[in-house]
């Protein structure tokens, strides 16, 4: 017999969090409602006090172990918000914890850990990647008897984050026509639709996936889970290559549609979010808005509400996010550009190719005194995508012989 959340479940998480959780607020973006013709409404979790909704299936989980399971210890493994969740709950509950996270996680996340945790935690930095990280996790818990509090792969910490679901549904006044959920593990989505498909069964649930790691997508159209080979991890909250065993059982039979959105339009998103509302979104916090556009659907007049899961987004990735988002609108272009060794070269290039609105970002030039040519590596910045056929054309007049670099992935991920 399989064992799933329950709606009684999800109602003593509830209380179980009511004094530790915030009940979010559920608002109308203007913006969003303009661009659809629709009424949409952004579930802030990143006002959450670890600014993320990991605290709820944490905390719900950690709560409902007995005084022997506790006084034992307990283990998890995380690079992100779920260590912050697990942390938070242990200085709370007065509980020890270990942290597992892997020896490559930004100093700012192992810092924000400690703090919220504070003597009641441990952080063991170890491996090079999640994975390896959480397999050493899982073998010291079972070395030692402590209970591994999952991320997502678990019922009780399911239910904790379905407690979403319910304050939703009291704070809208209309009934919801879809609800827009990122999805990485999968535990979101799935308390997402335990509680909706119970009490509001027209409103539809759509997950969202980056598109470097659609691990739930590739498992529904297969029937079955499956470990992606490889996958992009630049949305680090959403990206994983499986999916939760219970997750994927709640979601095959349930989820009514699962979309992928690029990694570029996301960051689209975060600088449209911090730009245009002041909101600080992570990656992952920022996918199922990203989704919102991605939607073959009319939306004229329909009730959506869109899940922004975290706002913990390290400001040092801000250059990398910007340079994302050019790339995805098609408005930064690099080139190995063979610039002839003469006098007057480089002024020709700025003057008679480059447009009155284009921009050189990058240039990387190494003189070849025996070579009557040398390469330059240049990034431009064009004010509108129809500018780049222009300007390619323009260097073809002007005998600038060159080698597009975007497409080209194994030489390009060196300038990002």
């Amino acid at each position: 017999m399989k064992l799933f959340p329950s709606l009684e479940g999800v109602q003593k998480a509830a209380l179980c969090l009511a004094q530790v959780s915030k009940r979010t607020p559920l608002e109308l973006n203007k913006r969003l409602s303009e661009m659809t013709n629709a009424s949409v409404f952004l579930k802030r979790e990143d006002l959450q006090q670890i600014r993320s909704f990991k605290i709820r299936g944490a905390y719900n989980k950690i709560s409902s172990l007995n005084l022997h399971e506790r006084s034992e210890g307990i283990v998890c493994a995380s690079a992100g918000n779920h260590a912050q969740g697990f942390a938070f709950s242990c200085k709370e509950l007065q509980i020890r914890g270990s942290v597992y996270m892997p020896a490559t996680t930004p100093q700012q996340k192992v810092t924000q850990v400690r703090m919220f945790g504070g003597d009641f935690i441990e952080v063991i930095l170890i491996g090079d990647t999640y994975d390896e990280c959480q397999a050493i996790a899982l073998q010291a818990a079972k070395e030692s008897g402590k209970i591994f509090i999952h991320p997502f792969d678990d019922i009780k910490v399911i239910e904790g984050q379905a407690t979403i679901a319910l304050e939703i549904l009291e704070q809208t006044s209309k009934k919801l026509d879809y609800v827009l959920v990122p999805v990485g593990g999968g535990g979101l989505v799935s308390g997402i639709l335990t509680v909706f498909k119970l009490l509001s069964p027209h409103t539809k649930i759509i997950g969202v996936e980056p598109e470097g790691a659609p691990s739930m997508r590739e498992a529904l159209n297969l029937g079955e889970r499956i470990s992606l080979k490889s996958i992009d991890r630049f949305v680090d909250g959403a990206a994983l290559r499986q999916v939760g065993a219970i997750p994927f059982e709640i979601c095959k039979d349930s989820l009514d549609e699962m979309i992928t959105v690029a990694e570029g339009k996301i960051c689209q998103t975060i600088l449209d979010l911090y730009n245009k509302e002041g909101i600080v979104a992570e990656p992952a916090g920022a996918l199922a808005i990203a989704g919102l556009e991605a939607l073959s659907i009319d939306l004229q007049d329909k009730q959506i509400a869109l899940l922004l899961c975290g706002g913990n987004n390290d400001i040092l990735r801000m250059p990398e996010i910007s340079e994302r988002a050019l790339l995805y609108a098609k408005l930064k272009h690099y080139f190995l550009i063979d610039f002839p060794q003469r006098a007057g070269a480089l002024k020709e290039f700025v003057t008679q190719v480059l447009g009155p609105s284009d921009d050189i970002t990058h240039f990387e030039f190494s003189k070849k005194s025996y070579r009557n040519n040398a390469p330059a590596v240049v990034g431009i910045q064009l004010v509108q995508a129809a500018d780049f056929s222009v300007l390619v054309e323009r260097m073809k007049i002007h005998n600038f012989k060159f080698e597009y670099l975007n497409e080209k992935e194994s030489l390009f991920q060196y300038l990002i």
